[in-house]
């Protein structure tokens, strides 16, 4: 007698991916150009059942199994024809990951047969070595978990302050969470760590990527992996390294764990995301899931030779947006995030590459007219990184309304003009109000603008003030990756000192660019652990640095726990103060009856700046008076609303200035509330210093003065 076949049903063609019902398991995936589809089913003890998927609904392979739940393991097989020349690189022999697999159990091993082509006869030659033994798995996941209230905070644009962080690394070092939970999403939403983000007064922490990545190959043969998560290889799964409790499903659950805690504080969650490549590479990488799956689909490739990508991202492939199954799959992917993670944005990485229809950038692409249409990620945040590495990539500036963007133009204006590069005020101008001669035009608001000056990729603040030279040694690269233009100084000595003199500018020159930052109009963000004087030792391209180069080091000293306080009340002043957090930009008149422009600009004698000046190469002080009677917002019942008018006093020179305070119609009197020069902030309920209109202020080189007007 002959085994009964194992059951499979037809099944429905949607949703893609694999839905549990309660009672078995439907199981969809898209190939438009292979010819069968193999489910592979894994047990506890490693074996591998192989049921042919029975139905095909507009390129959407489909089945239903009866007893199959959560926690299973699974792959697919597809047949079709291995011809590199045309795109096709279909190869039954490999272990294909599900691109909608809510969770991936299992790691990469780099043997030969998780290639598609045999290695060393070029990639035309198909490899028929079984790939399972060397490759993740696809996991059934069940939805269900107990939200409770949780709701999202809905911070508005103008009120939000970013704060970037690596989950692993935030919390791998923290004393205060249990050894085995640190690295982890529940470490992430702990009390410990939760309460340092709620005291800092940050409204939204970005985290690296969390979609499942792969480290690549040459990454792994130098005993490095890849850190970051820049090469994600599941759009839907959380990345199970950082889970404490399983890799089953579990990571599902604590992720979400984690989102539920740090809304319960008021904080959003924000996950940069990499929808421009994939983990395979170019056509020498390995075959793992969209290659196999349909190469000439899921892939942007070389209109007249085919067997290559079209590489926008330099990471050897592009996702093909022109693609309506890619298209649909990147917003189904968003929305997932959104309605069942319960996450509040996006930043986009590399975005320039998801508009790009044809070759150009293209503001009106169809990636933004979808995401404009849809009802769910429409309304969440949207950010990008506006550049990528193709001909015509950096877009800083073009991307259309509803979205904003990291401005590379702000993280260089501000570090030009804090080491001293004899750049004038004219561009730094701009970029204090928001930057409106990028954004203005386009009908975006300040807050289009993400300000900056350090970011995961490059150096930390600690390390922007305290090297003139990258140091990526470690990433045995022979010191040849991550940028040259650091536009850093480091104040006189290469790396650490114990020079008093050089120790005190370097913390002032924090203190000024935090400074910058947060009173600048637009959004803020800052880099986990600047606050904490984080190094990684001049290296400013730790992608593969998963150790103590990367970890913040959370043993505070007496200069961490000021520069953590100085933040703190730098956010604060901000929060409290509308008139840093304009939702419109500057006229340059007065606009509600007070008789004063909107904004003023000063020399240090207290005159009002003038065209020479503001032309002038080897200018470098500079006052601006913020008027918070002409603000144009209105509250949400509709009122106007009217702030405390600061000035601000910027000098940017290596030698001490007296700044004369304006007079008549600007003001008669001012308090100081915070100065870099004296690490000083106005503590709650203090009496501030006072100074009359036409007493001179001195200020110490490179730092920054905030006075109020009394009057």
């Amino acid at each position: 007698m002959t085994a009964a076949p194992e059951p499979i049903w037809p099944g429905r063609p949607h949703p893609l991916g694999a839905a549990w019902d309660g009672e078995g398991t439907n199981f969809a995936v898209f190939s438009e150009h292979g010819e069968a589809v193999e489910l592979c089913l894994f047990g506890q003890d490693g074996g591998e059942r192989r049921l042919t998927l029975p139905e095909v609904t507009d390129h959407v392979w489909h089945g239903y199994v009866p007893a199959v739940g959560p926690g299973q393991r699974y792959g697919f097989r597809v047949h079709g024809p291995y011809e590199p020349e045309r795109g096709h690189r279909f190869n039954p022999a490999k272990l294909l990951l599900d691109p909608y697999a809510r969770a991936i159990d299992g790691v990469v091993s780099w043997d030969e047969p998780v290639f598609g082509y045999r290695i060393g006869d070029g990639d035309l030659v198909r490899d028929d070595r079984d790939s399972a033994a060397s490759v993740p798995r696809s996991v059934v996941t069940h939805d269900a978990f107990p939200w409770g209230d949780d709701r999202p905070p809905e911070v508005p644009w103008a009120d939000t302050v970013i704060y970037e962080a690596h989950v692993r690394g935030f919390t791998r070092l923290h004393p205060d969470v249990p050894e085995e939970q640190r690295g982890s999403y529940l470490a992430m939403g702990s009390p410990p760590v939760v309460e340092h983000l709620r005291h800092l007064g940050v409204t939204a922490i970005e985290l690296l990527p969390v979609h499942h990545f792969v480290s690549e190959h040459e990454v792994a043969e130098r005993g490095l992996i890849n850190y970051w998560g820049y090469n994600s290889i599941g759009f839907f799964a959380p990345e199970a390294r950082y889970s404490s409790s399983g890799t089953r499903g579990e990571q599902t659950r604590e992720f979400k764990a984690m989102v539920r805690g740090l809304h319960a504080a008021g904080i959003e969650v924000i996950l940069d995301v990499v929808y421009n490549h994939t983990a395979e590479g170019s056509q020498l990488g390995p075959t793992l899931s969209f290659r196999g799956l349909d190469n000439r689909a899921y892939y942007r490739t070389v209109d007249h030779d085919p067997r290559f990508y079209m590489d926008y991202t330099g990471c050897g492939n592009t996702l093909n947006v022109r693609h309506p199954q890619v298209l649909a799959m990147i917003l189904d992917s968003l929305r997932y995030w959104v309605t069942e993670m319960h996450v509040d944005g996006f930043r986009f990485d590399l975005a320039s590459a998801l508009a790009r229809s044809f070759h150009e950038v293209d503001r009106l692409a169809p990636f933004f007219d979808l995401i404009h249409q849809d009802p769910v990620i429409s309304q969440v945040k949207l950010i990008a990184e506006p550049w990528d590495v193709g001909e015509g990539g950096y877009q800083v500036g073009n991307f259309p309304v509803r979205w904003s963007e990291w401005n590379g133009r702000y993280r260089d204006t501000m570090r030009d003009f804090w080491r001293g590069a004899q750049t004038g005020v004219a561009d730094i101008a701009y970029r204090l109000t928001g930057s409106s001669d990028l954004y203005e035009s386009g009908g975006r608001r300040p807050w289009a603008s993400i300000n900056f000056v350090t970011a995961h990729d490059g150096f930390t603040l600690n390390d922007l003030v305290s090297y003139n030279e990258k140091h990526n040694q470690a990433n045995a690269e022979g010191n040849r990756d991550g940028t040259d233009d650091n536009r850093s100084w480091n104040c006189g000595v290469e790396g650490p000192t114990d020079d008093p003199e050089v120790i005190a500018l370097r913390e002032r020159q924090k203190r000024n660019l935090l400074a910058s930052v947060l009173l600048s109009a637009g959004m803020p963000m800052l880099l986990g652990g600047d606050e904490l004087s984080r190094t990684q030792g001049g290296n400013n391209n730790a992608y593969c640095q998963d150790n103590e180069i990367s970890w913040l080091d959370w043993n505070l000293d007496e200069r961490k726990a000021a520069l953590i306080e100085f933040t703190r009340g730098i956010i604060a002043l901000r929060r409290d103060h509308p008139v840093f957090r304009r939702r419109r930009f500057y006229q340059g008149q007065a606009l509600h009856g007070s008789g004063v422009k909107d904004i003023g600009w000063f020399t240090p004698d207290g005159a009002e700046m003038t065209e020479a000046l503001w032309q002038a190469p080897d200018i470098s002080i500079l006052g601006v008076f913020l008027n918070g009677e002409e603000i144009p917002d209105l509250d949400p019942r509709g009122r106007r609303i009217v702030d405390d008018s600061f000035l601000l006093l910027l000098n940017g020179g290596g030698d001490p200035a007296m700044f004369t305070l304006p007079g008549r119609p600007w003001g008669k009197e001012y308090e100081l509330v915070a100065d870099t020069g004296l690490a000083y902030i106005l503590p709650a309920g203090a009496d501030a210093p006072n100074y009359l209109a036409g007493e001179g202020l001195s200020m110490a080189s490179r730092s920054v003065a905030v006075l109020r007007k009394r009057s």
